[in-house]
């Protein structure tokens, strides 16, 4: 009869361990029917429309491994987020959907996609359990809006943004802010137009909070600083123009490094600097025309394979605990998940809805009053 008993029981607990693996089974299926589901109907679609940042590399990258991956034709649209988002808003509001797609901080969101829902929530797009789990990401979920819906954090970083023609400057003449008022620089310092947003006025307001209003009147008036986008910062620091650029990242450069000119980002400087997380999420457009494909993208983006992608030719230090970054160093973009603590990194950052409200847009107001 013991051995009954314990034959019974041992068959109790097979059956259990039978259902309790086929639960699994069908959690595991429910989430690969959906994913093979939604690549279906985004192969239907056959065509994403999507702003990237105007960086060349990632169109010779995305369209063809996306084609050959989902068999979705990538329309890449190269342009700045905060132009782009003014163009969403206002299509959004005469009934155009022509963007399914595009790169943004929640800065470019808060005065009018948000308020008017034009925006899809974000981690409703999610389909992959790699993505979902927290674990998998430095400081798990990062959200840079109150909603916690729209503005993810995939990146997150700290950048040498202070760069200089070695032709023409020492390393060691710039170890902190200060030294940028040297009368030798006068002239020949130039600086991302803070007004046009993204990088401009990230270091901006950086300088702003932690230099003051009088620094940085005297690094515009005393030293004539040169205000201008980052493309043209990049080749006047190239050809000599300026000896020292502030605010243009490293992609704007590359192209000149890659040529043999000696461009180098100085060592951070004594004062440090912000905690960026690059240009942001794709976010998706309520209603868009392609939104399986919108989705197919996110989950890529977001996934091991997509970080690894995006920091390798775009330079953005992600915080997927299974990417490293450490070798992005080189090019000025130093990991938060390398050289912070979760702490440092919300204390130093400057992109997140409360940081736009009490520095991003006062000292871009700033800017626009003393700025030429």
């Amino acid at each position: 009869m013991r051995i009954r008993r314990l034959g019974l029981i041992g068959l109790i607990c097979l059956a259990a361990s039978v259902c309790s693996n086929a639960g699994v089974g069908r959690a595991q299926s429910s989430w690969e029917q959906d994913w093979e589901r939604v690549q279906a109907a985004a192969r239907k679609e056959g065509k994403l429309v999507i702003n990237v940042p105007p960086d060349t590399q990632l169109r010779r990258t995305l369209e063809p491994m996306f084609k050959r991956r989902y068999g979705i034709e990538l329309e890449l649209v190269l342009g700045r987020g905060a132009v782009i988002a003014g163009r969403v808003a206002d299509e959004y509001k005469a009934g155009v959907r022509y963007f399914d797609l595009f790169f943004t901080t929640v800065d470019n969101m808060m005065d009018r996609l948000l308020p008017m829902g034009a925006i899809e929530n974000y981690e409703a797009t999610w389909i992959l359990p790699e993505v979902k789990d927290p674990k998998n990401w430095w400081g798990g979920h990062i959200w840079n809006d109150k909603a916690k819906r729209y503005a993810y954090s995939a990146s997150a970083y700290m950048l040498d943004n202070v760069w200089y023609n070695g032709d023409l400057v020492r390393a060691d003449e710039v170890r902190s802010y200060d030294d940028l008022l040297n009368p030798k620089w006068k002239g020949k310092i130039g600086f991302l137009d803070p007004r046009l947003g993204g990088a401009g006025v990230g270091i901006w307001g950086f300088l702003w909070a932690n230099k003051g209003e009088d620094f940085l009147r005297k690094l515009v008036q005393q030293q004539q600083l040169v205000i201008s986008e980052d493309r043209i910062q990049a080749e006047s620091l190239a050809r000599g123009k300026l000896a020292i650029a502030i605010g243009p990242t490293h992609y704007r450069f590359e192209p000149f490094i890659k040529a043999g000119i000696n461009l180098k980002p100085f060592a951070p400087l004594k004062e440090g600097s912000y905690a960026a997380v690059g240009v942001g999420s794709p976010v998706l457009i309520k209603n868009s025309p392609n939104p399986n494909a919108a989705k197919v993208f996110i989950n890529w983006f977001v996934s091991k394979e997509g970080q690894e992608v995006w920091g390798r030719v775009h330079g953005h230090a992600t915080r997927r605990m299974d990417v490293e970054t450490k070798s992005l160093e080189r090019i000025g973009v130093r990991g938060a998940k390398d050289f912070l603590t979760i702490q440092e990194f919300y204390k130093y950052e400057n992109q997140s809805e409360d940081k736009v409200l009490t520095v991003r847009a006062p000292s871009r107001e700033f800017a626009r009053k003393i700025l030429p």
